[in-house]
């Protein structure tokens, strides 16, 4: 059998199952909430849900692919994005005990108006559409070169099969097979460092010791996240939907399980490029290290970088169902067709720029970048402001980082000369200005109240 036949037996074989093993959501709580027989998701299936929704297809590659530019550095950076659990974690369970709040969107109509939900939505709304192609050009790689045949079937039968599982069973669906995906995930990063890890006689010390500690060489781009950490997490419904649907006191220890194990499964990930990076290996981390193995490593990476998709595809799907159905809804009882045509919708609109031919732009950092004004919204969450401080911090941030990120910056207020200096910089001032404007806001409020 040929390695491409392989290679399809394991996509068929693995989205078949989970169409088979997904429940028939009939109720609102069930598509909408992941709520089985009236019961929550318990703290198992809420961290696992919560870690592989953000294991995704391209950011594994990209964690690969900065170890193979900055060594271990490049794999830390990436992995402390996930600091964005514990921020999110402790925000929404705050927002929830002490504001009695139950959705995102209930806490800024309630506080800032209905201009502030339009704001939100439309951002939210770019980045769920962004998930769909930028995770599915991935498994495309794998199967052909971009631009053909076999590419882009490999694409829409992926797609489409994801979507035929999660329009069976909605988030229920997406936290079920979150479950299997995640096991399945760690099972195959194992196999997979059983293989690169024997080659220096299991020794850590290669892959430890590999990059420098310095500004220019990833530590630049670990600023970067840490600074990102603070907003990224509020304009991503997938990370943020989840934090509603159990009690306060799992869904905290959730979010700080799945912190943690997301960060390792980023950080060991990042070996594979690292161990390109000891062998010279050239192009993409994950293929050329599967290719360095042969067959049996390629079968691993494709399907893990499934697993990956996948988990990512139905959560983004999930997500965008409860958007349209719940939070921008009047309706007083959800309606579980409209969830799944929603469903329908973003999957077509999401896989049409696959057939332009789109680069894997690094859409954490940039899209980061333009959402650097949520963070002082939903830090200070519960301190008072005039409604035109959300317009000032979110709107301004987005055009200033925006604009900032569009034209080079002068060398004089560039970091250092490495390849994430402008961008720890853009991130910076943008960050200062957001923070700037909401704290004039409330000075204000402090004295028209006196």
């Amino acid at each position: 059998m040929s390695t491409t036949l392989l290679q399809w037996a394991l996509v068929l074989a693995s989205s078949i199952t989970l169409f088979f093993v997904s429940p028939l959501s009939r109720t609102a709580p069930e598509f909408f909430r992941g709520a089985r027989k009236e019961r929550t998701p318990n703290t198992v299936f809420l961290t696992s849900s919560l870690v592989i929704s953000w294991l995704f297809a391209k950011s594994i590659t990209n964690a690969a692919n900065l170890g193979h530019s900055f060594g271990l550095v490049g794999g830390v950076a990436y992995a402390g994005y996930y600091l964005s659990f514990l921020v999110a974690g402790f925000v929404i369970v705050s927002m929830r005990n002490k504001g009695g709040y139950c959705s995102i969107h209930h806490f800024l109509a309630s506080k800032f108006g209905r201009s502030a939900v339009v704001v939100f939505t439309f951002l939210i709304i770019i980045r769920l559409y962004n998930e769909i192609w930028s995770n599915t050009i991935v498994i495309g790689s794998y199967f052909g070169v971009q631009g053909t045949t076999d590419y882009y079937v490999a694409i829409v039968v992926f797609t489409l099969l994801t979507l035929a599982y999660t329009l069976k069973g909605g988030m229920s669906s997406s936290i079920m097979t979150d479950v299997i995906q995640l096991s399945l995930f760690v099972v195959l990063l194992t196999v997979i460092l059983g293989f690169i890890l024997p080659e220096y006689g299991g020794s850590l010390t290669p892959f430890l010791s590999s990059g420098h500690w310095e500004l220019g060489q990833g530590v630049d781009l670990l600023l970067v996240a840490l600074v990102q950490c603070f907003s990224y997490p509020f304009h991503d419904p997938v990370l943020t939907d989840r934090g509603f649907i159990s009690d306060t006191r799992t869904t905290l220890k959730s979010y700080l399980w799945a912190g943690a194990i997301g960060a390792l499964c980023i950080l060991f990930f990042s070996f594979v490029g690292i161990f390109a990076k000891l062998n010279a290996l050239t192009g993409e981390a994950p293929v050329a290290v599967a290719r360095y193995f042969g067959v049996p490593m390629l079968l691993l990476m494709n399907l893990i970088m499934v697993t990956s998709a996948s988990s990512t595809l139905d959560s983004a799907m999930a997500s965008f169902s409860k958007l349209i159905s719940i939070d921008l809804s009047q309706a007083a009882v959800p309606s579980v067709s409209r969830g799944r045509w929603a469903m329908l919708v973003l999957t077509v609109l999401g896989t049409i720029p696959v057939f332009f031919n789109p680069a894997i732009l690094s859409a954490t950092t940039i899209s980061g970048t333009l959402v650097l004004g949520l963070a002082p919204v939903f830090l200070f969450w519960h301190v008072p402001v005039p409604r035109l401080a959300f317009h000032l911090s979110v709107v301004g941030g987005l055009v200033l980082g925006g604009l900032l990120t569009l034209f080079p910056l002068p060398d004089a207020l560039r970091l250092g000369e490495g390849k994430y200096g402008a961008l720890l910089s853009v991130n910076l001032i943008t960050t200062g200005f957001c923070f700037g404007v909401f704290g004039l806001c409330t000075v204000f409020r402090k004295k028209t109240d006196d």
